[in-house]
């Protein structure tokens, strides 16, 4: 087994046999962030420390025949917005900095930990999770392993390209309005994020309550999959995190597929994307033998109203520091937490209206379909730095277009998987797996087939400058 780019399943099985060490596996994970890491810039802090301890305390445990866990010896990473005891929780920012140490990890943190996996760091991302892009005014720019180039998307950035450079096979990223989704597509790895609620967000800085979800990425169903069965279960510390029936997803992976009913996202979703992006639906949907579509309604107004809620409850948050030392904030953050400061209560109120007929809608669509399909993003990667892109003859702006067919989505919680479609000489693309809330089985049982098809796949990437 080669560990540098071995799944997390992979070596937790072989840390487990005694194939290799935890902490050979750790030290390997260690030596590749200290050789890729000043060129991608995916860690703001490294744990080397910690994690060789923690690794040394599992390698005894099976030394003594204890069993040390799912992930037994799996090196991960988490987004800086993740409380790490010993370390100060940056949320990608400046004044953030000068807080003191969390004196405890995030729950999601915990539980990883207690599968058996070893934390190596912390990840960059956009100020205050507030962007597509992870260009960070304070600690960079993270760079897309495919080239270098590009940027990673956000603003889990740090967190999907960490995963596709092979530095770690699991990290964990948070999505507000496709934040999670939006990195996966553009650095072609697996990015998952479950229903509102179904994992706890205690010790996470959040930027939207209402909207915010933690999730993993990997680069094989299977890791998402064991990911998230790790991650569930009630937790006190976070009251949206509440008490839901058990879903163990891996045990499901390899059942029969063939009554699940999947449709293509019509409408809006085939609107505004390039070619290829919608050339990557269409391979998936040609592999599953999709040819229906169907319409989610009022799509455009979901997106806006999404922008109006999330800009509302995030400027909301951080009014106090807006108002004392504006100055401090990355410029992109702070304009448009500015704008947010100023829209008017009745707006909001009048999103929030709309996003509850928007759920009963889409209750009603999922009384027909199972899953549906849709683009991730309407294009691949963008340029760092690159500030309009051209979709439909018109010339729109990179940033908040970014998110264009993850923010109707997220917007009521759905679950959604980003799914890798890697391109022969081009950069990667992702097709969004939709359910209806609680159904991510049914999701990671479509993408194991997929898989194994060879339709989607995640893999290492070598820095190879593509146009």
């Amino acid at each position: 087994m080669n560990i540098n780019s071995a799944d997390a399943l992979s070596i937790a099985a072989a840390v487990r046999t005694g194939e290799v060490s935890a902490v050979e596996v750790t030290q390997a994970a260690l030596a590749r962030i200290t050789a890729r890491n000043p060129q991608l810039n995916c860690f703001t802090a490294i744990t080397a420390k910690t994690a060789l301890t923690d690794a040394a305390k599992i390698d005894r445990e099976i030394a003594q025949g204890h069993h040390p866990g799912s992930l037994a010896g799996v090196p991960f990473a988490v987004k800086n917005l993740f409380d790490i005891a010993g370390l100060t929780t940056l949320a990608g920012s400046k004044i953030n900095a000068e807080n003191p140490p969390a004196t405890q990890d995030a729950t999601a943190v915990t539980k990883l930990k207690q599968a058996g996996a070893v934390l190596v760091g912390a990840l960059n991302m956009d100020e205050y999770a507030y962007g597509f892009v992870t260009e960070n005014a304070h600690y960079g720019a993270t760079h897309n392993p495919h080239d270098l180039r590009r940027v990673a998307g956000g603003s889990s950035g740090g967190s999907a390209a960490a995963v596709a450079a092979g530095l770690v096979p699991l990290t964990l990223g948070s999505d507000t309005n496709g934040s999670i989704r939006v990195p996966a597509a553009l650095c072609g790895v697996f990015g998952f994020k479950p229903t509102y609620g179904r994992l706890s967000r205690a010790g996470v800085a959040l930027f939207s309550s209402s909207f915010d979800h933690i999730g993993p990425f990997a680069r094989s169903v299977q890791d998402i999959a064991i990911a998230f069965d790790v991650l569930q279960g009630e937790d006190q510390r976070d009251p949206v995190c509440t008490k839901r029936p058990p879903q163990l997803c891996v045990p499901q992976l390899n059942q029969d597929i063939s009554g699940i009913r999947i449709a293509l996202a019509g409408d809006y979703f085939v609107k505004g994307a390039a070619p290829e992006a919608l050339a990557a639906v269409q391979k998936v949907a040609d592999a599953l033998n999709v040819t229906e579509y169907v319409t989610i309604p009022e799509a455009h107004r979901a997106r806006a109203a999404a922008f109006v809620i999330t800009a509302s409850e995030g400027a909301n948050l951080h009014l106090d520091q807006l108002k004392s030392r504006p100055q401090d904030f990355d410029p992109a953050t702070r304009d448009r937490f500015l704008a947010g400061a100023l829209i008017p209560s009745s707006w909001y109120l009048q999103a929030q209206r709309f996003r509850r007929w928007y759920r009963d809608r889409l209750r009603e669509v999922f009384q027909n379909v199972d899953i549906i399909l849709a683009p991730t993003t309407p294009i691949s990667a963008p340029l760092i730095g690159q500030q309009t892109m051209i979709l439909d003859g018109e010339e729109i702006l990179v940033r908040p277009h970014l998110g264009l067919f993850t923010q109707p989505l997220s917007f009521i919680g759905l679950p959604v998987l980003s799914v890798p479609i890697q391109r022969a000489n081009a950069l990667p693309l992702g097709v969004q797996l939709i359910a209806a809330p609680d159904n991510e089985a049914l999701i990671l049982r479509v993408a194991a087939v997929l898989e194994s098809q060879g339709v989607i796949s995640a893999k290492v990437a070598v820095n190879q400058v593509t146009n």
